[in-house]
């Protein structure tokens, strides 16, 4: 998830559209809400639920940098990909 001002926020969630929908309307307190992390910019799908928290404590980790190289790598403007939910 991303801000308007490009505050990043990495989370996992076994419901995406769920989560996604908490964090747009506010409902989800602390570090996403206080900097208005509410656009999802990237997201990965995982079937094994130990490999997706390993992924997130993996990205947790990098550089802000490496985090962009990625995000850009897939979507390069920084749109919001739950627009395309409908």
């Amino acid at each position: 998830m991303a801000s308007h001002t490009g505050t990043l926020y990495i989370g996992f969630t076994n419901d995406l559209e769920r989560r996604v929908s908490e964090h747009k309307q506010g409902l989800v307190e602390g570090f996403s809400k206080k900097y208005g992390c509410n656009r999802l910019i990237y997201y990965e799908h995982y079937t094994d639920v130990n490999a997706a928290i390993g992924r997130e404590k993996q990205l947790k980790k990098w550089s802000r940098t490496k985090k962009e190289n990625l995000i850009k790598s897939l979507n390069p403007g920084w749109c919001d990909l739950s627009l395309e939910w409908g």
